[in-house]
């Protein structure tokens, strides 16, 4: 059975998102597609935790430690060794995924909070080496001005950049999801003890996962370069994780498609809301307390188990009766 998202299938949607998403630049003013820009960066960000914690199950406390070794690798090469910027972008995710499956490799030995508080420890590390090391990175002043190609300088070509990244990076993981590796790995979310009974190594997917989920986020880490040309310490803080996470819960950590509209939504509170009040995050609060209590599932969970009472609800056709009848 495909995975559907109002009446359409996932790539369809996604299609039809991309479609209007590349219009947008010839309507809107260069700030709101700079938003549209971000907001992508991001949605890919929690959508790289999602295939992690949605569907494996796995306790990611401290996804953005990846995404800010992704960004960091590509200003570094760029910065500190002479490296061509489009050299130093395909390096990012690779990174990521390398610290993935170290920091994965030590955790997997664990499960649950016991996973959670191992990975933070990690990562909070891995952040205390970019905020002391300043000769290298910067330290808390992080790297600003990173020069980029002149093709990159309007924002409208960055724009098409992360749009183009953004969607093969979900049709990716959606391929990911479907595949025999993704249902095996929601298995093993469901049910880790049957799935070691019957052979599958358990440690083996959740590992796999991790890195593929770095992977990503490296990604996403590498176009937030490309977007702001610059990268400092906070990219790799444990708040940053709990902001993604909050995305996820949004959105719908359930549904392939929830995270990216979760990130939108924090996106566009943080930066319209956040021009007329410093106590944006009062609301996001607020938001998120009456999510708990009327939509525990998330916007995109609760729409589409909307419309799937709808359809069941809906009444069928007699047997045998034509359009005359």
């Amino acid at each position: 059975m495909r995975a559907q998202f109002l009446g359409r299938s996932v790539p369809a949607s996604v299609l039809a998102a991309v479609a209007i998403l590349a219009a947008a630049p010839a309507v809107l003013p260069s700030f709101y597609t700079y938003l549209l820009a971000l907001a992508l960066v991001m949605g890919l960000l929690a959508t790289s935790l999602n295939l992690a914690l949605g569907y494996g199950g796995i306790y990611q406390f401290h996804h953005a430690v990846f995404y800010g070794v992704g960004a960091y690798t590509a200003a570094l090469a760029i910065t500190r060794w002479g490296w061509p910027a489009w050299a130093a972008f395909l390096a990012g995710p690779p990174a990521a995924a390398l610290t993935g499956w170290l920091i994965g490799w030590v955790c997997v030995r664990l499960t649950r909070l016991y996973f959670g508080m191992l990975q933070i420890s990690l990562g909070s590390l891995l952040w205390v080496i970019v905020l002391r090391w300043y000769s290298f990175t910067g330290g808390d002043n992080g790297i600003h001005g990173i020069p980029l190609p002149p093709i990159l300088r309007p924002v409208e070509n960055v724009y098409y950049l992360i749009l183009a990244a953004v969607a093969a990076s979900l049709a990716a993981l959606y391929l990911i999801v479907r595949s025999p590796f993704g249902a095996t790995l929601q298995a093993v979310r469901d049910n880790p003890q049957r799935c070691q009974v019957v052979g599958i190594d358990v440690r083996v997917h959740r590992l796999v996962a991790i890195i593929i989920a770095a992977f990503f986020a490296g990604a996403a880490g590498v176009l937030y370069v490309a977007l702001e040309r610059s990268v400092f310490p906070n990219m790799l803080f444990w708040v940053l994780s709990l902001e993604i996470l909050v995305m996820c819960l949004l959105g719908g950590w359930f549904t392939f498609l929830g995270p990216m509209l979760g990130a939108a939504i924090v996106v566009t509170l943080r930066i319209i809301a956040g021009r007329y009040t410093e106590n944006w995050t009062t609301i996001l609060g607020i938001m998120l307390i009456l999510l708990i209590f009327f939509m525990p599932e998330g916007v995109m969970g609760h729409v589409q188990e909307r419309m799937i009472r709808m359809r069941s609800q809906a009444p069928r056709p007699r047997p045998g009766a034509g359009p005359d009848a």
